[in-house]
C-alpha cells in the first residue's frame, strides 16, 4: 500500500465492488460482518469496503478456533462470515455452531470451490461480477459512527469487541504519523496482524489517510524481518510484545544492521533488553507507546527515553487529562479519601492508569464495547470531583518527577505472596534473562490452607535442554524469596495472543495440580536452593500442610 495513484485507484474499485457486493445482499448500516482471514491487501480493501456502505467489520484474530471463534463472531452480533481460504477448517469446525443458513463468503480460494465450507459463497466472483463505481448509500455516514470492532487479546477471558468509530480511527491514524514525526517518503515495515489497532490502525492508517508506503507480511516472520527491511528500503519499523526479543534470540546476521531504519515504534520492549536491542541493531530511535484499543487516553514516548512508555507533562496536567490513582493491592479496587473521591498518585508511586472521560469528545470519550455489561466494568466514577468518571486500563504504571511514565504490571496479573505483592513481568524477565531463548508465563496460584498466591512459571523447553540448576541460581541472585517462583511447569510451548501476550488462564486454573497436569512439575527447595521433582508425596505433604511454605 502506497501513494502510487494507480495502487489508490485499484484500492478504491475494489472496496467500492465489496461494498456493492453486501449493499446487495441487503446489508445495512449498522450491520457487523465478521472478517476472518490472514494479512494480505484485500484485507484492508475489504473491511474498508464494507465501511463505505455503514457496515461494521468485526476484524477477529485469524488464530481463534473452536469457542473464542465462535464467541467473537456471535459477541458483536454479525450478521454474516468473510473468511480466507486459508482458514476454512478452522471455520468447517464451527459452521454448525452459527445457526443454519448463516452467511459464509469465502476469499481468496481461486476459484476452487473445494476450498469452500460447505454453504459458502465464492465472495472473489461475487467482487469480479460487482460494479466499481461508489455505493450508492440509503444513509448518510458521519465521523460518530461505528467503523470497526476490534476485539481485545482475551488473556484474562474470552475477547472484547471493542468500538472503534471513524473518529477514533483518524485520531489514531494522524496522531500516530505526527508524533511520530513520519514524512511520506517513509517506508514503514509492518508485520504485525491487520485484525489489530497497531498494524490495522496505526499501521495501515498512515497509509490511508498521509499516503506513507506500508510493508505487510502474511505473518510475522523473526528470520526474514531484517531481510524485508532491507529488501524493500524500509525506513520504520513496527513492533510488539515480545517480537524484540525475538529478534534478540536469533544469530547475528550481516543484515542485522544493512538497513535503513532510523525508527522503530511499538509497545511492548521490556527495559531489560532495550538497550541492547537498539544497539545490536543500531536503532538510532525507539518511541515506545502506551495504550489500549478502546482506551481514551494513549501515551507515548516520542523523545526515545530508556524503559519510559509516555509522557505527560507534570507542570500542566490537564493538557492531557491522565493520571494514576490508587487501588487496593488485593481487589484492585480504588481507593478513595475521605470524601469518597479517589487517591492520587505522587512521583514514584504505582497505580492505575485512568483516562478522564468527556463524554460526546470524539477523543476523550469511552466507546465502550459490544458487550455492555463489560463496558461498565470498565468505568470509574467520582475520581476528582463527584460525578465525573474515567476508564480504566486495568495497568500498573509509576510516573516519576519528569513526567515519564514506566509500565509495572496488568493489574489481573500481579498477585500476593508472603503479604507482598510480585509482578510478574517482573519475574518473567528474569527467567528469560536466565536462561536466554526460554519464554516463560508466571501466575499465582492457590494453594490450600495458606493465604495469598504462590509464584509458579510455566517455562517453555521444546528441546529438553533447560538448567534447572541455571534458573535457580538466576532467580535467587535477582529476586526477593517471595518473588520467587515457588512450582514450576516445563512444557513444550506457550500459547499466546495475537498480540504476543501469555495466555494464562488455563494454565493458572490447573496450578500444581499432578492429577490434571500432565507436563513436568517441579518445587523449589529453599534449602537445597534447587528445584525438585514434584512427586505425588509431596504434592500431599504441601496440599495437607505437613510442609510448611
Amino acid at each position: 500500500m502506497c501513494h502510487n495513484p494507480s495502487v489508490v485507484a485499484s484500492l478504491d474499485e475494489f472496496s467500492n465492488r465489496i461494498g456493492n457486493v453486501f449493499l446487495a445482499r441487503g446489508l445495512k448500516k449498522g450491520d457487523a460482518v465478521a472478517l476472518f482471514l490472514e494479512n494480505r491487501p484485500e484485507f484492508v480493501g475489504t473491511w474498508l469496503g464494507l465501511a463505505k456502505v455503514g457496515v461494521v467489520p468485526a476484524l477477529i484474530n485469524y488464530n481463534l478456533k473452536e469457542t473464542p471463534l465462535v464467541h467473537c463472531i456471535q459477541v458483536a452480533g454479525c450478521k454474516a462470515l468473510i473468511y480466507g481460504a486459508e482458514l476454512s477448517n478452522a471455520v468447517a469446525d464451527i459452521s454448525d455452531k452459527l445457526g443454519e443458513g448463516f452467511p459464509l463468503y469465502c476469499t481468496g480460494s481461486k476459484e476452487d470451490d473445494a476450498l469452500l465450507v460447505k454453504g459458502s459463497v465464492n465472495l472473489d466472483t461475487l467482487v469480479s461480477e460487482a460494479p466499481h463505481s461508489p455505493p450508492t448509500l440509503l444513509e448518510k455516514l458521519n465521523y460518530a459512527d461505528k467503523l470497526l470492532y476490534i476485539y481485545t487479546s482475551g488473556t484474562t477471558g474470552l475477547p472484547k469487541a471493542a468500538i472503534i468509530k471513524h473518529s477514533r480511527y483518524l485520531f489514531m491514524a494522524i496522531g500516530t504519523y505526527h508524533s511520530m514525526g513520519w514524512q511520506q517518503s517513509d517506508v514503514l515495515y509492518s508485520p504485525l496482524p491487520q485484525y489489530h489497532t497497531s498494524g490495522g490502525c496505526m499501521g495501515t492508517g498512515c497509509a490511508l489517510l498521509h499516503g506513507a508506503t506500508v510493508v505487510q507480511r502474511r505473518k510475522f516472520s523473526v528470520s526474514r524481518f531484517w531481510a524485508d527491511c532491507v529488501q524493500y528500503q524500509c525506513t520504520v519499523a513496527q513492533y510488539i510484545g515480545e517480537t524484540c526479543r525475538y529478534l534478540l534470540n536469533q544469530p547475528e546476521q550481516p543484515h542485522d544492521k544493512q538497513h535503513q531504519i532510523r525508527m522503530m515504534f511499538g509497545n511492548g520492549l521490556r527495559p531489560q533488553i532495550w538497550e541492547q536491542f537498539q544497539k545490536r541493531f543500531n536503532i538510532p530511535k525507539i518511541c515506545e507507546f502506551y495504550g489500549s484499543t478502546e482506551g481514551n487516553a494513549n501515551i507515548v514516548n516520542m523523545e526515545g527515553k530508556m524503559g519510559a512508555v509516555g509522557f505527560v507533562p507534570p507542570l500542566v496536567p490537564w493538557v492531557y487529562p491522565c493520571k494514576l490513582i490508587k487501588v487496593d493491592e488485593d481487589t484492585g479496587e480504588p481507593l478513595r479519601d475521605e470524601n469518597g473521591l479517589c487517591i492520587k498518585c505522587k512521583a514514584d508511586e504505582p497505580g492505575e492508569f485512568v483516562g478522564m472521560m468527556i463524554r460526546n469528545n470524539p477523543v476523550r470519550d469511552f466507546h465502550g464495547y459490544a458487550d455492555k455489561k463489560a463496558t461498565a466494568k470498565k468505568i470509574v466514577h467520582d475520581v476528582d470531583r463527584k460525578g465525573d468518571c474515567a476508564f480504566r486500563s486495568g495497568d500498573i504504571l509509576v510516573a516519576d518527577e519528569d513526567g515519564y511514565f514506566y509500565f509495572k504490571d496488568r493489574t489481573g496479573d500481579t498477585f500476593r505472596w508472603r503479604g507482598e505483592n510480585v509482578s510478574t513481568t517482573e519475574v518473567e524477565g528474569v527467567i528469560q534473562k536466565t536462561v536466554g531463548t526460554a519464554m516463560a508465563a508466571v501466575y499465582g496460584v492457590e494453594v490450600p490452607g495458606v493465604e495469598g498466591r504462590a509464584g509458579m512459571a510455566a517455562v517453555a523447553d521444546p528441546d529438553g535442554h533447560l538448567d534447572l540448576n541455571d534458573l535457580a541460581k538466576g532467580i535467587q541472585r535477582a529476586l526477593p524469596a517471595y518473588a520467587q517462583p515457588l512450582f514450576l511447569r516445563r512444557v513444550k510451548h506457550l500459547d499466546m495472543t495475537g498480540t504476543y501476550k501469555f495466555k494464562k488462564v488455563e494454565l493458572q486454573k490447573e496450578g500444581f495440580n499432578i492429577e490434571v497436569v500432565k507436563d513436568d512439575l517441579f518445587y523449589f527447595d529453599a534449602r537445597k536452593g534447587s528445584y525438585i521433582p514434584l512427586d505425588k508425596e509431596l504434592h500431599k505433604k504441601i496440599c495437607s500442610g505437613q510442609m510448611r511454605l
